[in-house]
């Protein structure tokens, strides 16, 4: 909580002041939307909206006075456990949530998973202590978007969430080599079941698989759609059909998909 006080004396009296009150206002059943537009710049792109569900309620307070200074980032409700996130998520329909892992009730893995049925379209940051390898893979096979511990520097969640909004996925540095780590196994790895019956993979072009490739080594969508000469639009359209190809979540479990099935060639 010393963090989010610190963060607000930083930014400024009078505008500081001005942005929360405009937050709080939209916050207000809409009753007081007037007073937003007359105190808060207007932008070229809609604030991202953001869920924010930890069971610790004054965590959530901190990070929400933290969130609440960026004009591009509008906090539209919070939750305290994985049941109640689902719920929210599905009234709702944030652009991010933004969830612990380890809850009561239900954990932010389970309702990762769910909140993917009811809010296809809404991005998924795990915000967590936890530093065990399972909890992040689990995060990742439930169709996370992002896996970030919680010392993570306050200023740098909110330029995780814009990241995220806009269709990267994130990885805590120190939890990144964990993942790394996997990768290299599942490249080593043989088949699991040598006897089962072999199941075709989905058809993807030739365009989809370079695109794969790209996203499994950490490309951007700018970085992509440079080296393969063509738009960022593009890249998130064939980037949507692989996902839908081959029923994947996030990019994440499209780079673990494309090292499983050996599709990455070793780079020069």
């Amino acid at each position: 909580m010393d963090v989010a006080s610190r963060n607000t004396e930083v930014a400024g009296g009078s505008d500081a002041r001005s942005r929360v009150d405009g937050r709080r206002a939209w916050e207000d059943g809409g009753r007081s939307s007037s007073a937003v537009v007359a105190r808060v710049e207007p932008s070229a792109a809609d604030p991202i909206r953001v869920l924010v569900v930890d069971d610790h309620v004054l965590y959530r307070r901190g990070l929400e006075r933290v969130l609440e200074l960026d004009d591009d980032i509008v906090i539209v409700g919070e939750a305290s456990d994985g049941s109640e996130a689902i719920a929210r998520a599905e009234e709702l329909l944030p652009d991010v949530v933004l969830m612990d892992v380890r809850m009561p009730r239900r954990s932010g893995i389970e309702a990762c998973a769910a909140i993917r049925e009811v809010a296809p379209s809404t991005r998924i940051v795990m915000l967590t202590m936890s530093e065990d390898e399972a909890d992040l893979f689990s995060a990742v096979q439930a169709g996370a978007n992002g896996y970030l511990l919680k010392d993570v520097p306050p200023e740098e969640v909110a330029a995780s969430l814009r990241a995220v909004h806009g269709g990267q996925s994130l990885i805590s540095p120190s939890m990144a080599s964990h993942l790394l780590a996997e990768f290299a196994a599942l490249s080593r790895r043989g088949p699991v079941t040598p006897d089962a019956p072999a199941v075709p993979a989905p058809r993807l072009t030739a365009r989809e698989l370079e695109v794969l490739r790209l996203v499994a080594r950490g490309r951007s969508n700018r970085d992509i759609a440079g080296e393969l000469w063509i738009s960022e639009n593009t890249v998130k359209n064939h980037v949507r059909n692989l996902l839908e190809k081959l029923q994947l979540h996030s990019r994440m479990e499209a780079a673990m998909y494309a090292v499983k099935e050996k599709l990455l060639e070793p780079e020069a």
